[in-house]
């Protein structure tokens, strides 16, 4: 049986004022009326049985995104006390799903991405899920084929062509410096790394038992508890903060021996920070970006504005500026900034505590 885990505990403090603590980037209706958690959802729509997707995220955000996502079982939804990074999380999904299905397929994806069109996606998948299949120790991952020396992102070292869109991978790069990036780019031999895998579940314990035994022996009695049928929350409150923090890219692909990469040849668009909604949203005659019910724009061009409520929102002769407003705070910022959202978050912290978190 083939399952997906869609791993949506981040918080996103880049897309501050609206994404807090208590209400992550990923329900946040902002495109097309819709968040990214939906359209994550959606896109496995399809490709597996409803009742075979399942959702780790943090405990906090666990009810709202049952809420959100009704059709989604809510047993299927999954909180980690604490966040412990990719790899824990991806080991908590492998022996939840060891305890319903041996012989499973785990598909693993991000909740914090527009990919289009679906219907490619979806063959892309389906492909990744058979070869899965048909090597059964081979760890699958997605790579993006860069159009620009992105140093924000991972990549994936390409080798031997398998078939068309399929090679083996030599290894894994970090995020590089910008004349790295160019050299990977102009190679043809590197690729975005998308944090999307595909494997059998018994591949990737295999996997975790020789690197990462720790995490992977500790929550063995999850997948037991879930194999009798019993409750597993006060098990897994226990076991998950004695949990080492780690990336799964550490953890477990820049060493495994049999990796093999699928190009995912869709737009692939990171939803991480204000500007990035130039590039999934309608923009008006100004190519400006207005998420608001009432909002007035005079002389201004290529901004961002953005509010949930009726607050209207003036803006006057500025260019290239990010507006946000939400019921208790307000960011305005040159876009040109939007990457030091964190700085600004962590300041604010220190000055308010959890107030405006």
């Amino acid at each position: 049986m083939r399952y997906a885990v869609v791993m949506a505990g981040g918080a996103g403090r880049r897309v501050w004022p609206l994404s807090r603590e208590q209400r992550p980037k990923q329900l946040l209706p902002f495109i097309g009326g819709k968040s990214l958690l939906d359209i994550a959802v959606q896109r496995m729509e399809g490709i597996f049985e409803t009742a075979n997707i399942w959702i780790i995220t943090n405990a906090q955000y666990a009810e709202s995104i049952a809420k959100v996502l009704p059709n989604i079982p809510r047993e299927n939804i999954v909180g980690e006390p604490m966040g412990r990074d990719t790899a824990n999380a991806i080991a908590l999904g492998a022996q939840l799903l060891a305890g319903k299905d041996d012989d499973a397929t785990m598909a693993v994806f991000t909740a914090d991405h527009v990919i289009r069109p679906m219907d490619r996606f979806a063959e892309t998948v389906e492909k990744a899920c058979e070869i899965a299949e048909a090597n059964d120790e081979a760890l699958l991952t997605f790579g993006i084929r860069p159009t620009w020396p992105h140093t924000g992102l991972g990549y994936i070292h390409c080798g031997e062509k398998i078939e068309d869109g399929v090679c083996e991978v030599l290894g894994f790069q970090e995020k590089p410096d910008h004349p790295t990036a160019r050299r990977y780019v102009d190679s043809g031999d590197y690729f975005w790394n998308s944090g999307m895998f595909v494997w059998k579940v018994s591949a990737i314990r295999k996997a975790m038992e020789e690197f990462l035994p720790d995490s992977i022996g500790k929550l063995q009695p999850i997948g037991d508890a879930v194999r009798d049928g019993k409750d597993y929350s006060a098990l897994l409150a226990e076991i998950y903060p004695r949990l080492e923090k780690i990336s799964i890219d550490y953890a477990v692909m820049e060493k495994a021996r049999k990796v093999i990469m699928v190009e995912l040849n869709c737009e692939w668009l990171d939803v991480g920070a204000w500007p990035a909604l130039e590039k999934v949203s309608d923009l008006d005659e100004s190519e400006n970006v207005v998420i608001a019910e009432n909002s007035i724009l005079l002389d201004s061009e290529r901004n961002i504005v953005v509010t949930e409520d009726d607050h209207l929102l003036a803006v006057l002769g500025m260019d290239d500026c990010i507006v946000v407003h939400s019921p208790d705070a307000t960011l305005v910022c040159n876009k040109s900034d939007s990457q030091r959202l964190k700085e600004l978050v962590a300041e604010i912290e220190k000055r308010f505590g959890k107030k405006y978190l």
